[in-house]
């Protein structure tokens, strides 16, 4: 009974410690877990290192391949036709090279480097879900610990030479090396609830407009937010990434930015995520 005493004892005084540190780095739950699952990846030597890449010798890439198959495989609402893309998988498994073989040097700008890592991203979640296909969810590849051993964390592709993981390309380069909360409306996690999966290629020179358009469409869509003038009903990604998106202000103020009913009194809770794959096909579901 003493040692069950301790343990107690032990919960409590961690439960103290956990709630003093997020108060103190203005953490949620979600952002501390997400930072202590890193730490236990690099304990356990999973960790990409990113110092080993081999940058590109090239200044400039084309994503032509990928806007085709976002063009051609991609519907208005964002639903992705796995089956077809499938049939000109020749124009994936070519861009993916490219990709792999030419990650961003110093000399790139911000715009060329942030483009590659989302169509990145993009891309290489499209394959994950085409080397399984067909499944019902993401989440059916490997359902564990984020961070650990999820779908995000499996090492299936290579840049510049290292085994990589998608939650790299998400937690390391595009949240830590840019400060863009809008990435999080641009990634796609090939889910229903995700923002929707752009039907173009992301391009430097139009980046700027896409990422402000992707956050309009997210924001303003009835099925991932609903907005009225008493409550503020979000998408869980406001909650998991609320650091992002509150650096510089309010999430209310953030919000408004993209919605003209925000009320800053107005109480904000977070919907039911949808991991059923953003398929446009019924039939592909196992």
């Amino acid at each position: 009974m003493q040692s069950l005493k301790y343990i107690g004892y032990g919960i409590v005084t961690m439960g103290i410690l956990v709630l003093v540190y997020m108060i103190s780095s203005g953490k949620n739950i979600n952002e501390l877990g997400l930072e202590i699952l890193s730490k236990v990846k690099s304990a356990k030597g999973d960790k990409v290192n990113l110092e080993a890449i081999i940058p590109s010798p090239l200044k400039t890439i084309d994503h032509s391949d990928w806007a085709y198959l976002m063009q051609k495989h991609v519907k208005s609402d964002g639903k992705v036709d796995y089956r077809g893309i499938t049939k000109n998988k020749s124009y994936l498994t070519s861009y993916l090279q490219m990709i792999s073989q030419n990650p961003p040097a110093q000399n790139w700008s911000k715009e060329e480097s942030l483009a590659y890592w989302i169509n990145a991203y993009n891309a290489f979640t499209i394959r994950l879900i085409l080397d399984h296909y067909p499944v019902k969810s993401i989440k059916d590849i490997a359902d564990g610990l984020p961070m650990i051993n999820s779908p995000w964390d499996i090492k299936f592709f290579t840049i510049g030479g290292v085994p990589f993981d998608l939650n790299t390309i998400e937690h390391e380069i595009l949240r830590k090396q840019f400060d863009e909360p809008r990435i999080h409306f641009a990634i796609n996690c090939a889910s229903t609830s995700c923002p929707v999966l752009r039907n173009e290629a992301y391009l430097p020179k139009y980046l700027e407009f896409q990422l402000e358009d992707q956050a309009n469409v997210f924001i303003n869509d009835p099925n991932k937010n609903v907005i009225t003038d008493t409550s503020i009903q979000l998408s869980k990604i406001f909650n998991w990434f609320a650091g992002d998106f509150t650096k510089k202000e309010s999430l209310h103020s953030f919000l408004s930015a993209y919605h003209s009913n925000i009320n800053a009194d107005a109480k904000i809770s977070y919907l039911p995520y949808d991991w059923s794959l953003n398929n446009t096909s019924k039939r592909s579901k196992k």
